[in-house]
């Protein structure tokens, strides 16, 4: 099926207004690009935006847009010939101060599946000496028998792509002996816990803030042939809750695992000596390398030693113990 693009470029000042008014002229599905709801995002998830894309700032700046999508056929010409006409209403109604030029492009495209479209950008991905990560759509060759961890992230952080995962997977690798305790505390896809259970791990628990998280990386555990014998997956937050932390904390575990950002782990760092048995280990990605220190001081300063700091492009991995 072919579609058409149509761009309305206005101004962030008017954007609401203009998306009222297309609403009352019955465009009520368009999609909205607004440079200061992005930076008003970022405000409010600020322990999430050392992940955000330096492209995408770029892209969006100075933008504040509407697209529509028209299907292609006989009737579209006419219905771009009303928008353009109600455009111009529009713009003198309440003036380009407010709403821009209105200006209008349009561009032709072709149906997709959007929904799996964006599945074309995830490869097999050999990781340390050990692993392959193999999306869960695909069929990967494994020549030299490296462990696959079979990946369906479902738009959750963990893919394996991104250098801080990598650090961590490379740690365990070296870290996972047989038949550890983990617990992976915000832990996404559940990428982590997997690696360690297929490395040879006894049992892994996953906790994320996020419950959709919980369900995917239950899914992903499964997808390995990990159930709940290997794998428990949980919601909640071990730094707000201290019911859950102590809950979740038990015993202790053999490994801690924190694949998170700076502004996360530095609070974090409080908790995890609850977590870690007497020789147990402490490893924490995500950590900006203009932020290194700032985490370096919080884990010392609840009572961890620093053994080792790998860095991979502007990012860092910690690994402390007791």
């Amino acid at each position: 099926m072919q579609w058409l693009e149509l761009t309305i470029k206005t101004r962030s000042a008017g954007i609401d207004r203009l998306a009222e008014e297309l609403t009352v002229r019955g465009f009520d599905s368009f999609t909205i690009d607004d440079e200061a709801d992005f930076h008003e995002f970022l405000e409010h998830n600020k322990d999430y935006w050392d992940y955000v894309d330096e492209e995408l700032q770029e892209k969006m700046q100075g933008v504040s847009q509407i697209r529509l999508y028209l299907e292609n056929n006989d009737s579209a010409t006419e219905t771009v010939q009303f928008l353009k006409e109600e455009l111009r209403q529009i713009r003198t109604r309440f003036g380009e101060d407010i709403m821009g030029g209105l200006s209008l492009n349009i561009q032709g495209m072709q149906d997709e599946d959007w929904e799996n479209n964006w599945k074309q950008y995830y490869k097999p991905l050999a990781i340390g000496e050990k692993l392959l990560v193999v999306p869960q759509w695909l069929t990967a060759e494994n020549p030299e028998g490296r462990i696959p961890v079979i990946l369906d992230p479902g738009m959750i952080f963990g893919t394996g792509a991104h250098g801080t995962t990598q650090m961590c997977m490379r740690a365990l690798e070296k870290v996972v002996r047989g038949g550890e305790e983990i617990i992976d505390l915000g832990s996404g896809s559940g990428i982590l816990s997997i690696t360690a259970l297929l490395l040879g791990a006894k049992h892994a628990t996953g906790v994320d803030i996020d419950p959709k998280a919980e369900d995917i990386a239950r899914e992903n555990a499964a997808m390995n042939d990990l159930y709940g014998d290997r794998f428990t997956a949980v919601t909640g937050d071990v730094i707000g809750d201290e019911g859950m932390m102590r809950r979740l904390a038990g015993d202790g575990y053999d490994i801690v695992l924190a694949n998170i950002v700076a502004d996360v782990i530095i609070p974090l760092s409080k908790v995890v000596p609850h977590f870690l048995k007497e020789n147990g280990i402490f490893i924490c990605s995500g950590i900006l390398e203009s932020r290194l220190d700032e985490v370096k001081s919080a884990i010392v300063k609840a009572g961890l030693t620093i053994v080792e700091t790998v860095k991979q492009e502007d990012w860092c991995r910690i690994t402390a113990v007791p």
